[in-house]
């Protein structure tokens, strides 16, 4: 993400997506009321009474702005769109005060208008901006001939797979077994390195395969070697990558990468109230009496819950009083454990009553 333009007094930052990761982030920091502005295409009816069937319009390219009225953001297809009532754009062609989608595009300038923008909003732009600039992980998991992969991502873990080979059991004579083996771990190799910029990976896995594949990597790939290591799983597949995060694993390689970093967060919070700590707040009620208290050290709070319960002040709040605020995604197993204690929590300085 790049700020090409910020003007504090108007309450305009205007910005340039450039990952999938940047979109997650302005799904969370455009809010409702908000305006939004950028270059669009809609699709233009002829209007001139000559129109045939069939004639589905032209489209055209032009600039609009909108007062958004709803967000979105789908993960699988990695669009973020904005649907409000259109403020500005060729009146010849759109009506003002009629409804319109704005599609949010990489690389495209995208200017947001906030009449006030709180200081954790700044903050997540900023931190776009730096996680733009680090590397990511991948967590490979192998369970025999199959390999799963999961890729680190801001908004959480963007899985790829299964990767399927063709090797016999042991116990099955194949004169070709080796030579699957290795076309099987080609195979995966090939889907690693078509990610940029990966700065670790965790091989991982129940069995044995793990460490045969490490083996290759440190025999025919020894610049992958050099940014592995091996992790023991009692699970394959997905559930796999999932141990390897509540493990910490990728924390501790990488402990600025904000998906580890909020599972080992909620991993505490957990903790805490399996111990029944009487430093510990969660859900609305609880939490918003902690942070109007200044009691709150660390405040954790689910993304979809930022605009939904309107807790921009309260955030403030409890960074103006030297508090730590986490914005936990809802697209990993940490948020959704977070989402069933009420979407947000907190670890207090003190106890409250």
């Amino acid at each position: 993400m790049r700020i090409v333009k910020e003007n504090e007094k108007e309450g305009i930052v205007e910005v340039v997506p450039e990952t999938l990761d940047d979109l997650w982030h302005l799904s969370h920091i455009i809010e409702v009321g908000d305006n939004a502005s950028s270059r669009t295409t809609r699709r233009i009816q002829d209007t001139t009474g000559d129109k045939t069937r069939g004639d589905r319009g032209v489209k055209k390219t032009f600039y609009l702005g909108l007062d958004i009225k709803n967000i979105s953001f789908h993960l699988f297809t990695g669009k973020l769109r904005l649907t409000g009532v259109i403020t500005k754009g060729p009146e010849d062609l759109i009506p003002l005060g009629s409804h319109h989608t704005l599609e949010v595009k990489l690389n495209v300038p995208l200017k947001i208008t906030k009449s006030r923008w709180p200081k954790w909003a700044i903050k997540r732009i900023n931190q776009a901006i730096e996680a733009s600039k680090k590397l990511s992980a991948i967590i490979v998991v192998l369970e025999d001939d199959t390999a799963t992969l999961g890729l680190m991502r801001q908004f959480g873990i963007e899985y790829y797979g299964p990767i399927k080979g063709h090797v016999s059991g042991k116990r099955i004579v194949d004169k070709n077994r080796q030579k699957n083996i290795i076309q099987f771990y080609e195979k995966v190799i090939e889907s690693i390195v078509k990610f940029d910029s990966i700065q670790n990976i965790v091989i991982a896995g129940p069995g044995f395969v793990k460490n045969d594949f490490y083996d290759y990597l440190k025999d025919k790939h020894p610049d992958l070697a050099k940014i592995s290591i091996v992790e023991s799983t009692g699970s394959g597949g997905r559930n796999g990558i999932t141990e390897v995060l509540k493990k910490g694993t990728v924390e501790k390689l990488t402990s600025e990468n904000r998906v580890a970093l909020e599972m080992g967060a909620i991993n505490n919070l957990l903790s805490e109230i399996g111990r029944n700590s009487s430093k510990i707040a969660y859900g609305i009620r609880q939490t918003q009496n902690a942070i109007n208290l200044g009691a709150v050290s660390q405040l954790l709070i689910l993304d979809t819950k930022v605009a939904s319960e309107n807790m921009g002040e309260a955030m403030d709040m409890v960074e103006n009083m030297k508090g730590e605020v986490m914005v936990v995604s809802s697209e990993h197993e940490g948020g959704k454990q977070l989402e069933s204690l009420g979407g947000m929590a907190a670890i207090l300085r003190y106890q409250i009553d």
